[in-house]
């Protein structure tokens, strides 16, 4: 759970205080691998606790597999399979065709091509994503105390 934590903390200090002062989608592009390694580490932790626990038989080595292992323990849980579809954007970001617009402004906008669709990341949506994080933290918290 440390490890978690760890990035989160250097996440938030980018949502908090970097993007405040330089709104560049360098800072939002920065966030979103901070938040993919934040999310990777969940899972990590997430599988081996499920394998001690005897949830599930082993910890696959394959990415997609791994995700599919995970959704499986949280099939009911809206907020992860959401934060889990998000990972799987992350995933892909350094292949996905990306925009810049209103760098240096309050409107600064990353803009993301994904799955024949275009995905608008700005301060707001990134506020979406932060609290569904949070969500996500918090049920990882939960399943690797019990």
């Amino acid at each position: 759970m440390e490890k978690i934590i760890q990035e989160k903390i250097s996440a938030d200090h980018l949502f908090y205080v970097s993007l405040k002062y330089t709104k560049t989608c360098d800072v939002i592009n920065n966030l979103l691998l901070r938040w993919r390694k934040m999310i990777e580490t969940a899972i990590d932790q997430i599988l081996k606790h499920a394998k001690k626990k005897k949830k599930i038989s082993s910890i696959p080595t394959n990415p997609v597999k791994k995700i599919d292992a995970v959704k499986k323990l949280f099939k009911k849980d809206k907020n992860f399979i959401q934060v889990i579809e998000f990972y799987n954007m992350l995933r892909k970001l350094e292949d996905l065709r990306k925009e810049r617009s209103g760098e240096f402004r309050k409107n600064v906008c990353l803009k993301i091509y994904y799955q024949g669709r275009e995905i608008n990341i700005n301060l707001e949506q990134l506020k979406i994503y932060a609290d569904m994080l949070e969500k996500f933290i918090s049920t990882t918290k939960q399943f690797l105390l019990s």
